[in-house]
């Protein structure tokens, strides 16, 4: 064989590999699209704490509040806390006007959301005691609920007999705003659609996705310890680490504010590869190990799980580099190849070339195209509970969405250097009410009610 051969069949065979560690997300998401798991109706009604962390929310947090209690289920069993963490406006002041159990926690250092739950979990068990509630919902004070989002997480709460962590479709309260707000409205919406419906209905754990979740209350027994820039994976990883299962809950809508502008997307997106990349070292070697013990209940999930929290944007990223630096010494170990042949190859034509630069473009292309038939796929599939998106924006978004999803390359290697990453708040302004989201007809995006999510 040939150097050029040589390189091209390792480096395929590499790509294959890691190609092939992820293959089972494809199942996921074909499974995702045709079916989804409904739970039976329970007559059980359990007591809940809700969890709100604020950070200067004075704009939002009364809609969270307000649609906690105007869902379909017994206020009586129901208790929202809310923790005012290091805030300076009127987040603390108006939680208590309309009800809320509110503390308030200042601590410059401890600024992640993870520090506010932590603080939470310990004044409640200090004053309520944590096992005096079946369960806790966490969220984020942006959110908005839907009417039965309550009672339909509960159905599954008890279908699981109360063992499973419990999460929620995440809709957009602002999905129509521009077109960073609908990108990151389809990027989770498709989380939901093709990730968690999919494992559900497999029997394999799903994962926790920032917000809008139930817990048991004996995980927070012994109080919160997940403080990192994103809690949410850690949260994930150790559940399945202690064999407990996270499910889905189709039926169970809330409603979350997405960012708007470049600049914000981009800090929290590198702050996500940040904490992506932490969890994986931290994380990894414990996972890994797990599969290959004989007391592993849910091998599937955890094999899952350890394949997802590989940063595999920067595997394939310095594979690439790889390739590219061998090819360009092709010539110096085999005198009868010229770079242009290795660039361009002897077959010139887009379809069939064999030159690196050929092969590159199409694969790029055919991918692109791929990102792009799946984006108005999720629109269309998803377009009852996709609201106050026109159908140009709906155009626009799906081909911007393998965009989006290409800067993952960029903002996982300024992660992967950026080691002192800081968390800042996210600016919430959206003031969309219960109201509006459980009003809203889907097929009528020019309307006042619609225009205004």
């Amino acid at each position: 064989m040939s150097y050029l051969q040589v390189v091209n069949l390792i480096f395929g065979i590499l790509f294959s590999l890691l190609g092939l560690i992820m293959l089972h997300f494809v199942v996921f998401g074909i499974v995702g699209i045709f079916a989804a798991k409904k739970y039976p109706k329970t007559d059980k009604i359990n007591k809940f704490g809700l969890i709100i962390p604020a950070r200067n929310e004075e704009s939002v947090v009364s809609g969270l509040i307000e649609s906690i209690q105007k869902n379909n289920y017994p206020q009586d069993q129901l208790q929202i806390f809310v923790i005012a963490h290091n805030c300076t406006d009127k987040t603390a002041e108006i939680a208590r006007s309309l009800g809320a159990t509110v503390y308030e926690y200042n601590n410059p250092k401890e600024n992640t959301m993870g520090y506010a739950f932590k603080y939470l979990f310990s004044c409640i068990e200090k004053d309520y005691g944590t096992q005096n509630y079946d369960g806790f919902f966490l969220f984020n004070a942006d959110n908005i609920l839907d009417v039965n989002y309550i009672s339909k997480m509960n159905d599954a709460f008890e279908y699981y007999h109360r063992d499973s962590v419990i999460t929620s479709f995440r809709n957009s309260k602002n999905f129509g705003s521009n077109l960073i707000s609908g990108l990151y409205g389809l990027y989770f919406t498709i989380g939901c659609r093709l990730e968690s419906r999919g494992r559900t209905l497999l029997g394999c754990s799903t994962r926790v996705q920032g917000t809008g979740y139930l817990i048991n209350s004996n995980v927070v027994k012994d109080g919160w310890p997940y403080v990192s820039l994103t809690e949410d994976w850690e949260f994930t990883a150790d559940q399945i680490l202690f064999n407990n299962n996270i499910r889905y809950c189709d039926e169970a809508i809330f409603y979350d504010e997405q960012p708007t502008s470049i600049r914000i997307m981009w800090r929290q997106r590198v702050r996500w590869s940040r904490g992506h990349l932490l969890v994986f070292y931290a994380r990894f070697k414990e996972l890994f190990a797990h599969l290959f013990k004989k007391e592993t209940k849910h091998r599937m999930s955890l094999y899952d799980i350890t394949a997802y929290i590989m940063p595999s944007t920067l595997f394939a990223l310095v594979l690439q580099i790889l390739q590219f630096i061998f090819l360009m010494l092709a010539p110096v170990f085999d005198s009868s190849v010229t770079l242009e042949q290795v660039m361009l190859g002897t077959n010139q034509n887009l379809l069939f070339a064999d030159g690196y630069l050929f092969t590159t473009l199409r694969s790029t292309l055919l991918s692109t195209v791929g990102m792009i038939l799946l984006a108005g796929l999720i629109f269309f599939v998803e377009r009852k509970r996709i609201k106050g998106v026109s159908l140009i924006k709906k155009i626009l978004v799906s081909l911007l969405w393998p965009v989006f999803l290409m800067l993952q390359f960029p903002m996982d290697v300024q992660s992967f250097f950026s080691r002192h990453l800081g968390w800042k708040p996210i600016p919430h302004k959206d003031t969309t009410k219960f109201e509006h989201v459980n009003q809203i007809q889907p097929d009528c995006p020019d309307c006042p009610d619609c225009q205004a999510v």
